[in-house]
């Protein structure tokens, strides 16, 4: 029913996360606010920044990531992983985190 990656548990453990906390409409609120905002950026930002592609998540585009910013520390590919990679690969993001932050300072 579910992709290899999420199991039954997994899903209805996040469900019931928002729908006991109440935060299903806040978790999205980020995206409506951001779809409605007159605020455009104009240029690159240029906070240092760190990608890591995981296997099974949406590949981002190389092009459109350096045109919107200019501070790009890393950007990782891995075989593994997903879109929540803290459960299914948390050693390759921890890692890649502990690298992030050792890189910047």
């Amino acid at each position: 029913m579910f992709p290899a990656h999420l199991d039954t548990d997994h899903v209805l453990t996040n469900v019931a996360i928002y729908w006991f906390t109440n935060t299903a409409g806040s978790s999205a609120r980020l995206y409506y606010e951001d779809r409605h905002s007159a605020y455009r950026p104009e240029g690159p930002t240029t906070v240092p920044l760190a990608l890591a592609n995981f296997a099974n998540d949406f590949k981002s585009i190389r092009r459109f990531g350096e045109r919107d910013h200019s501070k790009i520390v890393s950007w990782t590919y891995y075989d593994r992983g997903s879109h929540y990679a803290a459960q299914d690969a948390p050693d390759l993001l921890v890692d890649d985190i502990i690298r992030f932050f050792a890189q910047v300072g």
